[in-house]
């Protein structure tokens, strides 16, 4: 997947916390993941799907800060 990085760089999470996303692979399909919440977020076709209802939670629930480092370093556009 290579979204536009401006276009990266305005998306951020749903969420009430509004974090920045990065781009990412989970099972063979491309995701957007928050930085804060790791909650992942389909792209079908190159259009990312930031919508609550179609994410998967991030190990503590969308929008609740994941431990440490676990949503990953931010991706290098």
């Amino acid at each position: 997947m290579a979204l536009d990085a401006d276009l990266l760089g305005l998306l951020a999470c749903p969420s009430d916390d509004h974090a920045p996303l990065r781009e990412d692979t989970r099972d063979g399909a491309d995701v957007l993941v928050c930085t804060s919440c790791a909650s992942s977020f389909p792209v079908d076709d190159g259009i990312p799907v930031l919508l609550l209802d179609e994410a998967t939670p991030g190990p503590n629930g969308i929008g609740v800060p994941a431990p440490g480092p676990a949503a990953g370093p931010a991706a290098d556009g």
